[in-house]
């Protein structure tokens, strides 16, 4: 079971240090549950003037704080760590350090850079941004195989299913209120 104690260690690690610092993998299951026991305790009536009510409030206070500066702080070495891998590539040792629920934010954050990376490429060497050329729409019905056209055969599609197609063929599926957009 985690204690405040180890709470504010976590906290006092992070701010000190320029690295992303290593913390249990099962940490944030177990600070809900510190948090969770300590509300429990702290909402007890009974004796509102206890010593011992007015120190777990006191406690469950500092210690919301004191993690919520401990995610603020993962978050920006993270954001720091996209670009510096953006520029040069990661260290596997930052990597390890994060949690499950980080290392997907490292990712998605990374594919971003990517992306952006590659507009910032094409608008520099003179490509012109194409104009989207499909929709997305996600259907409200069944729609039969039907042929597109460019000839080829679409379909059949289910009803709640979501298709990337043309935008001539999504504006009469959607006109037939057989469709809808999905990002307008």
């Amino acid at each position: 079971m985690i204690t405040y104690n180890d709470i504010y260690e976590a906290a006092r690690k992070e701010r000190y240090s320029e690295q992303l610092q290593l913390i249990p993998k099962k940490f944030v299951k177990e600070v809900a549950d510190y948090l969770k026991e300590k509300k429990e305790i702290a909402s007890k009536e009974n004796d509102i003037f206890s010593d011992v009510i007015i120190k777990t409030k006191k406690q469950l206070e500092n210690a919301i704080t004191l993690f919520k500066e401990l995610m603020v702080r993962r978050r920006k070495k993270i954001l720091d760590l996209t670009l510096i891998a953006a520029e040069t590539g990661i260290s596997k040792k930052d990597f390890e350090n994060m949690l499950d629920f980080e290392k997907e934010l490292f990712e998605k954050l990374m594919k971003c850079m990517d992306a952006s990376d590659k507009t910032l490429n094409q608008s520099l060497n003179g490509k012109k941004e194409e104009e989207l050329k499909n929709d997305l729409i996600i259907f409200k019905s069944n729609v039969e195989e039907f042929i597109g056209i460019d000839g080829n055969k679409m379909g059949p599609f289910h009803e709640s299913q979501i298709a990337n197609l043309p935008k001539e063929i999504a504006k009469i599926l959607v006109d037939d209120s057989k469709a809808d957009y999905v990002i307008e």
